[in-house]
């Protein structure tokens, strides 16, 4: 019992001296890992990466990715500052590449290393389309999400030991079972529902981000409706990222709000 309310007792106190506020939406967060440890580890990763991946030659998509993500970047900075938050710049370095894929996607790094596929680019009409893309991923840095997403992770291994804890007196059978249990309910309980929520924030973040950047956020509609038609249709419960009909949705509702507050 005692061990049980230590595990408690410290859960807790992970709970409270680890939350922070995400910028723009101030929504709490869980935050038990540094900047700095988050900017070391993915600077590795991303030097890693480019390493092996191949730039895209085509120079009028790559001139495009530059100019786009640089405008993001400055609006970007320029909200940050305006709200007082000009002590977060030290985090970011930016960096836009376009790089050789068919995969229709792209990804952000802490500290601003994006890459975009060219793949994706096969459904940017224009610049404003593209700054949907560009502006969802500048708002993952933003947001932190990368630091949230490992302290989730942190906190979800943590748990698991605690359990192993509580049923050491069981067989090894039942801690067997148990154990997959838990586990199945930290990735789909816990890990993909937060992932969605991150999802969706980076829509509403990078929308306002692209709106001070001068490019047209009603661009986010056809976008994401051409992408809903080139993908699969994942049930949402076990998806990362929000459903087709939920993401264009969310965005509709936004649109009135940031086009007359930005």
């Amino acid at each position: 019992m005692k061990k049980q309310v230590l595990l408690s007792t410290l859960t807790g106190l992970f709970m409270l001296s680890g939350c922070s506020t995400v910028a723009v939406t101030g929504r709490s967060q869980l935050n038990l890992v540094s900047d700095s440890e988050v900017l070391t580890a993915s600077l590795t990763q991303y030097g890693d990466y480019m390493k092996t991946a191949k730039k895209s030659s085509n120079k009028k998509q790559t001139d495009m990715v530059t100019r786009v993500g640089k405008r993001i970047a400055a609006a970007t900075e320029k909200y940050l500052i305006t709200n007082g938050l000009e002590s977060e710049l030290k985090n970011y370095s930016w960096e836009f590449n376009l790089v050789e894929s068919k995969e229709v996607n792209a990804f952000c790094m802490p500290g601003g290393k994006i890459v975009v596929y060219e793949g994706i680019m096969n459904l940017v009409a224009n610049e404003d389309e593209l700054a949907v893309i560009i502006g969802h991923e500048v708002a993952h840095a933003v947001a932190k999400h990368s630091n949230e997403r490992m302290s989730q992770q942190m906190l979800a291994s943590y748990g698991s030991q605690a359990l192993s804890l509580a049923l050491s007196s069981k067989s090894a059978l039942t801690q067997k079972i148990a154990g997959s249990v838990y586990g199945l309910g930290a990735q789909y309980g816990v890990m993909l529902p937060f992932s969605r929520k991150h999802e969706s924030e980076a829509d509403y973040m990078g929308l306002i981000f692209m709106k001070i950047a001068g490019y047209n956020p009603e661009a986010a509609i056809p976008f994401w409706k051409k992408m809903a038609a080139d993908g699969g249709k994942t049930p949402e419960f076990l998806s990362t990222h929000p459903s087709d009909s939920r993401r264009i949705s969310d965005i509709n509702k936004a649109l009135p709000e940031i086009n007359t507050k930005y």
